[in-house]
């Protein structure tokens, strides 16, 4: 069966073909009929379905995960393209080809992680190149990195995306931080390695991109000072003593990284490099989040968006 990408959808498209049910809810309307808001997706992205007059049973016949044939028609509604569902029924995955769905990309996240072993390698400072040794000589936590996305939506919400945004902002400091010669530019670039490494524990790895009960409870801030603290142990468990303050250096910038504590941080940044790194990890994410939004926007004008009520305001498409 051929199927179109959720990327190349268009608006008053009939469709019947399958699709990965990452997420769904059953929910009643005002006037007290149910109905399911689906989340589908592909490797392509994630669009959003509606099935109506619903019920339990349909509710129940299928999983989180599965893969479902679903059919019906594609409309935008607010600006963004979404899917009527008439129809939708679990599929075996024999019957599906996995490749459509897989998002994991084994070859760039090989590439990713030789360039992380090469700025960890070039580090000068000896206690930060062993600290990141402890990192990557973790076979548990690389197989959780290299396939763990940055966030369950907005930037970089893919399996490997959580690598991807944070050697990304590595780059950045290398570029960004030899202009400020008051930064200590490797403590920053580490700093931009452990900033979100709490998200291996906070979200799930194997299927739809969810929080788990621990990130739910704790949060990726708390789990990466924990997971820092576990592997300074390992250093010092083989008689290698690690600097109390630059112990509390990093503790700052993973705890302070979100900037504001309504967006999240215990503390505010209250380093030099600490508000470089609140200031480049907002500039990766909000230029991954704004792209996602012009590559997914289906608006007629060709040179600017929908209004996209998340961010408050329209965005200008690049021109071909």
């Amino acid at each position: 069966m051929n199927r179109t990408n959720i990327l190349d959808l268009s608006d008053g498209q009939h469709l019947e073909q399958s699709f990965q049910a990452a997420d769904k809810q059953l929910r009643v309307n005002r006037q007290g009929g149910k109905y399911i808001l689906l989340r589908l997706s592909d490797r392509t992205g994630v669009i959003a379905g509606m099935l109506w007059n619903a019920d339990e049973r349909i509710f129940d016949s299928f999983e989180r995960g599965d893969y479902v044939l679903c059919r019906g028609r594609t409309q935008v509604h607010n600006g963004n393209l979404q899917v009527i569902v008439t129809h939708i029924q679990r599929q075996d995955p024999s019957d599906v080809d996995i490749s459509e769905f897989e998002r994991f990309d084994a070859d760039k996240s090989e590439e990713l992680q030789t360039r992380l072993s090469e700025i960890m390698g070039q580090m000068k400072n000896v206690h930060l190149r062993r600290l990141g040794e402890a990192y990557l000589s973790d076979d548990d936590f690389m197989a959780k990195l290299t396939v763990g996305a940055a966030a369950v939506s907005n930037h970089h919400a893919y399996p490997g995306g959580l690598l991807q945004h944070s050697l990304d902002l590595m780059e950045l400091v290398s570029l960004v931080g030899p202009r400020y010669p008051q930064l200590d530019v490797e403590l920053l670039m580490f700093g931009a390695f452990l900033h979100d490494l709490g998200k291996v524990e906070e979200l799930s790895s194997g299927g739809e991109v969810s929080y788990t009960d621990r990130g739910q409870m704790v949060g990726h801030i708390v789990i990466g000072v924990q997971i820092l603290g576990d592997k300074i142990a390992s250093l010092e468990s083989t008689g290698e003593a690690f600097p109390g303050e630059l112990r509390l250096q990093l503790e700052h910038l993973i705890v302070s990284h979100h900037g504001q504590i309504e967006f999240g941080s215990p503390k505010l940044p209250v380093t030099l490099e600490a508000v470089a790194l609140h200031h480049l990890d907002n500039l990766d994410a909000k230029l991954a989040s704004y792209t996602s939004v012009i590559e997914a926007d289906v608006a007629a004008d060709g040179n600017w968006t929908n209004y996209n009520p998340s961010i408050g305001r329209k965005l200008w498409k690049k021109r071909d």
